[in-house]
């Protein structure tokens, strides 16, 4: 199951590397302003379609991917969090 987010933060960075023309993941990489208004955009729609009982799937996935880019963009590694995360269990 979480293959699948692996996948999408390999797929972020071998783009960061190796970016490809006309790439809209490599538009979020590239620009950092880009990717925090996606993220707070595709936020505010699942919020509504959570209220609104419709495309909540869609709209999570959204906030996933676009989330995702942005930490990379930011290089903020998704390991680093997971540690960090860890670090909280009680």
């Amino acid at each position: 199951m979480l293959k699948i987010l692996e996948d999408l933060i390999l797929l972020a960075r071998e783009r960061k590397n190796n970016p490809v023309e006309d790439s809209y993941t490599n538009k979020l990489l590239k620009d950092k302003n880009l990717a925090k208004e996606k993220v707070l955009e595709e936020v505010n729609e699942l919020i509504e379609a959570v209220e609104e009982n419709s495309n909540k799937i869609h709209e999570a996935a959204d906030v996933l991917y676009h989330l995702i880019m942005y930490l990379e963009a930011n290089d903020i590694k998704i390991e680093e969090i997971m540690e960090e995360l860890t670090s909280r269990r009680k």
